[in-house]
């Protein structure tokens, strides 16, 4: 009766030191978030661009946590984002300005969106998610497009105005205060997702990914779930399309248009799904690639940049993610290989 007892409490102890250990940070993920505060004392005239690029990987991460960890195919984040934005606009025009709140209201709005529709995702499989989404997204566009009374329809929301946030930093011309803002929502949105798909749930979301059926058999509630991470997706996508909003001050159609979510998914094509990281690098290679064969060639950057992440696709996707991993597993190592000698000595 001792040993039967005994083998649960181990095991117990063994799956928590497991989740323990995912949580832990480690050497490449501290430098990534110091590389990526840097820009605002090193790069000061670029950061326009790279608030833009962190609305991406907000996106790029809303989409993730979907796809990557409960399998869910979608090209509808765009309704979700453009609810959002919009709902920001709207709020700061007829009710007030603070950025804080408006995110808020975004994400309320966005997850209300995802929520109200994520029903209709557990009727089908890939090819019936992929339709209803790209649905949802379409009848929303229209909404906004005919509510010209309120949404400005295709001349864009105009009248936006920021108020300072914490009442002392301007949103500028030059987006100092934008960047350093949507940075530090970025790494909050960030963190949470961290702890998320690090945890039980987390993991539980990954067994219905790789098999549904198994997962109902065990026990996991699988359509709750599947609801609770799309409406958190889709609170996510709402923030980012309000930080769109407040640090530009204007939103049009375009925010819920298909480009959005096509947008989304490209980002997570270079970077690969499953892994939070592979969102926030991929949408800063993905705007540098855009820009680039834009300058270069402004007729035809469509085109090359299809070709060339047909290539990445093939050829390269997953190298990288390994060699981070790689990088990232033989640190660590080296971290703890002076404590475990300490202890193998120690009498």
């Amino acid at each position: 009766m001792q040993t039967s007892k005994a083998v649960p409490a181990a095991l117990q102890a063994q799956i928590s030191g497991a989740l323990k250990k995912q949580r832990r940070w480690g050497t490449l993920e501290i430098a990534f978030w110091i590389i990526a505060a840097s820009p605002w004392f090193v790069l000061p005239e670029q950061h326009l661009i790279l608030t833009e690029i962190v609305g991406f990987a907000i996106m790029a991460l809303s989409i993730d946590l979907i796809l990557g960890y409960a399998g869910i195919v979608s090209l509808g984040q765009a309704a979700m984002y453009g609810v959002g934005a919009y709902a920001s606009g709207l709020f700061s025009i007829y009710v007030t300005g603070e950025p804080l709140t408006g995110l808020v209201v975004a994400a309320i709005s966005g997850a209300v969106v995802a929520f109200s529709t994520s029903f209709l995702l557990l009727r089908g499989g890939d090819l019936t998610r992929l339709m209803v989404t790209l649905g949802v997204a379409a009848v929303f566009y229209e909404i906004a497009n005919q509510a010209s009374w309120l949404t400005g329809g295709a001349d864009g929301l105009q009248g936006i105005t920021i108020e300072p946030l914490f009442g002392q930093f301007e949103f500028d011309l030059y987006g100092h205060t934008a960047y350093a803002y949507s940075l530090a929502v970025l790494f909050v949105l960030f963190i949470f997702a961290r702890l998320l798909v690090s945890s039980p749930f987390g993991y539980s979301l990954r067994a219905i990914r790789d098999n549904p059926l198994r997962a109902s058999a065990v026990g996991i509630p699988v359509k709750p779930r599947l609801v609770a991470i799309y409406t958190l997706a889709g609170a996510y996508a709402g923030i980012a399309g309000a930080l769109f909003t407040q640090t530009q001050q204007f939103i049009s159609l375009d925010a819920l248009s298909f480009q959005r979510s096509a947008d989304g998914l490209m980002v997570l094509v270079i970077g690969g799904t499953g892994y939070l990281y592979g969102g926030l690098i991929s949408a800063l290679v993905y705007k540098i690639i855009q820009d680039g064969l834009s300058s270069l060639t402004p007729q035809y950057w469509q085109f090359w940049l299809g070709i060339l992440l047909v290539a990445f696709v093939l050829f390269g996707r997953d190298r990288p993610r390994l060699l981070i991993r790689s990088l990232s597993d033989f640190l660590s190592h080296r971290s703890t290989r002076p404590g475990a000698s300490t202890q193998e000595n120690a009498p």
